[in-house]
């Protein structure tokens, strides 16, 4: 396994496990039960999930010393305040079932960043977390939070793929000493991210899927990345990416696919923060 360091001193896995999607706790568990066989030590749910539980029950029952394992939870924003983040932490840890997580995140840069970040910072001085970081944080809005905290965030996971390359945001994120952490590699399969003739080819040169040359490309760049399968065929395929390098060329090949467009949404889409973010926002006033 290869590791980063982040800007905290911790080392993180840089191949790890999603499990966004698998609500079904009994899939979710095998699932994570195939991961650990595998070798995955790096863990990635969320408050959102509703998975959390499957999660931290596995890894306890793994017979796995918790040393080993890296696990991340995200605060969603219904607790994006100083008191309800507090809340949300501890909520974490006890359906995890675990003593610390080894990162928490701010899952959107919405709501009260301000007082939801600073629960985490005390959080982490308390021996809750080892370190805290974002998801989908713009640089505008990662230097905001900079300016206005304690600590740095240690890592910003967002959509990263060979159809959405952000190329402008991962160098902020480089030069600001944060470490990239890649969402949705495959892009969820859209536009035949399985199948691209382009990435067929390269593949063919390592005797490898195109899937598996997606996570080399990423682990090329320096970006953490958690695919996420209930196969454990894919499960174990998508491990298998430490014995081969992809050359200057087919790096270059592969940063020819960019799209330059969210496979997904706007993030900073009015319309759709107000209907994906909206309900949970307004609960906050209740």
């Amino acid at each position: 396994m290869q590791y980063v360091t982040l800007n905290d001193g911790n080392k993180m896995p840089q191949l790890g496990f999603g499990v966004f999607q698998i609500m079904d706790q009994n899939q979710a568990e095998e699932a994570v039960t195939a991961a650990i066989n595998t070798g995955y030590r790096l863990f990635d749910t969320a408050a959102a999930y509703m998975n959390e539980a499957a999660v931290g029950k596995v890894i306890k029952n793994s017979g796995i010393d918790r040393s080993e394992f890296f696990v991340t939870s995200k605060l969603w924003v219904d607790h994006f305040s100083y008191e309800k983040a507090k809340q949300g932490i501890d909520d974490s840890l006890n359906k995890l079932g675990l003593d610390y997580m080894d990162l928490y995140l701010l899952h959107q840069p919405y709501g009260d960043i301000a007082g939801a970040w600073r629960a985490m910072e005390e959080a982490q001085q308390a021996g809750k977390i080892k370190s805290i970081g974002v998801s989908n944080f713009y640089p505008d809005q990662l230097k905001n939070l900079e300016l206005m905290s304690k600590v740095k965030p240690a890592v910003n996971q967002i959509e990263v793929s060979p159809w959405f390359q952000q190329d402008h945001d991962i160098a902020f994120n480089h030069q600001e000493g944060i470490v990239t952490e890649a969402w949705a590699p495959f892009a969820e399969g859209k536009h035949g991210i399985f199948t691209n003739e382009t990435i067929a080819k390269i593949g063919q040169k390592y005797g490898k899927t195109n899937g598996q040359v997606i996570l080399r490309w990423l682990l090329q760049r320096g970006i953490v990345v958690i695919p996420k399968s209930v196969h454990e065929e894919r499960i174990a395929e998508n491990f298998d990416v430490f014995d081969f390098e992809l050359s200057s060329e087919d790096m270059q090949t592969m940063a020819s696919l960019d799209k330059h467009e969210s496979q997904f949404f706007d993030h900073r889409d009015p319309a759709a923060i107000e209907s994906i973010f909206g309900s949970s926002l307004k609960a906050l006033r209740n």
